[in-house]
């Protein structure tokens, strides 16, 4: 059960000024994110900026300049820093603005803090330049890196009181996660094989020619590229099918930031899949007109009732 947050008189001003850092940060590096979370009530969506804000740090360690020892150091000195969290030892005067929101938020919503070790597991596997051979390997690392986040953020929406199949919300929000996840490796191809890294499986890979990877603006001659993306691009929209079986379990403004950043990335797949080859050339996003309809659409919950009539039909 989610505890009545204070109102924002009730806030100390450390606090309040540590929350305001984590929006800042969110609003400046993840503007889908600050998207999606806009349309909750303020201390929901301070809870959610401050688990950005802690995730962006362990994500910025895993993406820096650093040697990968150093940044297995830095991991573990922030997992550290989770416990301290988690202990309830970090005072509301510490330096550190993330530390001392996500204690706030951690004090209020019921979020599984264990999400956040399983993120930097997730960034660990990045630093040690792990590969996949099957999907059911990438999946471990999605599960790390996006089920989790799908986790926390459960944490803080809650679920409506009596909703139907609501024991099952945590593994929809994870399979929604695992979404996401799956829509940012294939937007990201180009630019995570100029980093040295792939994650799309290996075994897939191979079955559509494009084993030799993606170091240029068109695909590996020979190869069937549009046939891998339009691969994956099913098994993101099954796992979007079933993750969306969480929107009826959520209250209205929670089920609209979902609908809305669930909704944004759907059409980015929409995207990829009209032009595969466009993710060589370049970052694919969606213009804010577009985004907005999108949020305006999860707001009037039209997601919701469709899936809702939907599962209806399923039991029928």
């Amino acid at each position: 059960m989610i505890r009545t947050v204070e109102s924002e008189q009730d806030v100390s001003a450390p606090v309040l000024a540590a929350y305001s850092y984590c929006e800042a940060v969110t609003g400046q590096q993840a503007r889908n994110f600050a998207y999606g979370i806009r349309l909750l009530p303020t201390s929901k969506r301070r809870a959610m900026s401050a688990l950005y804000a802690f995730s962006r740090r362990v994500d910025d360690i895993g993406d820096g300049t650093l040697a990968p020892d150093v940044k297995g150091v830095r991991l573990e000195e922030t997992r550290a820093l989770l416990a301290r969290v988690r202990a309830g030892e970090v005072a509301e005067d510490d330096t550190d603005p993330v530390a001392v929101a996500l204690s706030h938020t951690a004090a209020y919503f019921p979020v599984p803090l264990g999400g956040l070790d399983e993120l930097i597991d997730g960034v660990l596997m990045d630093v040690r330049g792990e590969t996949y051979e099957t999907w059911d390997d990438l999946k471990v690392y999605c599960r790390c890196v996006a089920g989790a986040i799908g986790r926390l953020s459960l944490g803080v929406f809650g679920t409506e009181p009596g909703a139907r199949g609501a024991e099952r919300a945590p593994e929809y929000a994870d399979t929604l996660g695992l979404a996401l996840q799956l829509t940012n490796i294939l937007r990201d191809v180009r630019e995570d094989a100029e980093g040295g890294r792939t994650y799309l499986p290996a075994d897939d890979l191979a079955k559509f020619g494009c084993s030799a990877g993606f170091d240029g603006p068109t695909p590996p001659q020979g190869s069937d590229f549009a046939g891998l993306v339009h691969f994956e691009v099913r098994r993101a929209r099954a796992l979007f099918a079933e993750g969306y079986r969480l929107l009826p379990m959520l209250d209205r403004r929670s089920g609209a930031c979902v609908a809305a950043m669930a909704g944004i990335y759907r059409r980015l797949l929409d995207r990829i899949e009209r032009e595969p080859e466009a993710v060589l050339r370049g970052r694919v996003s969606l213009p804010g007109r577009e985004k907005a309809y999108v949020a305006v659409r999860g707001l009037s919950g039209l997601d919701a009732r469709h899936v809702s009539r939907r599962t209806v039909r399923r039991r029928v």
